[in-house]
């Protein structure tokens, strides 16, 4: 893989799996990341999932999720990572929550 196209993707992790790693596309992954982080309050108890994608399409730029495509994978995918680095917390609820740490 040539250097250029490693720059273009970004490690991203998973709470549920330990040592687990996926490189994907930088660009979308860091627009939903900061998508996710205007949305997500930073008090318990925080919103739900379908709550936060909500809040979320509209911040999402049309070139990359074209209609909201796509955008619930990277929604959960995104989501599993902040979990993963401390960003985010879930509330123990039914629904689960999230919040900022």
């Amino acid at each position: 893989m040539s250097k250029a196209r490693s720059e273009d993707r970004v490690e991203m992790l998973n709470v549920n799996s330990p040592g687990h790693v996926v490189r994907v596309e930088r660009a979308k992954y860091e627009a939903m990341r900061d998508a996710m982080l205007a949305v997500i309050p930073a008090s318990a108890p925080g919103l739900t999932a379908a709550e936060i994608k909500a809040g979320l399409l509209p911040l999402l730029p049309e070139e990359l999720f074209p209609g909201g495509a796509k955008a619930g994978w990277w929604q959960k995918g995104v989501q599993l990572d902040l979990e993963a680095r401390g960003v985010v917390a879930r509330a123990d609820t039914k629904p689960l929550r999230f919040h900022r740490r």
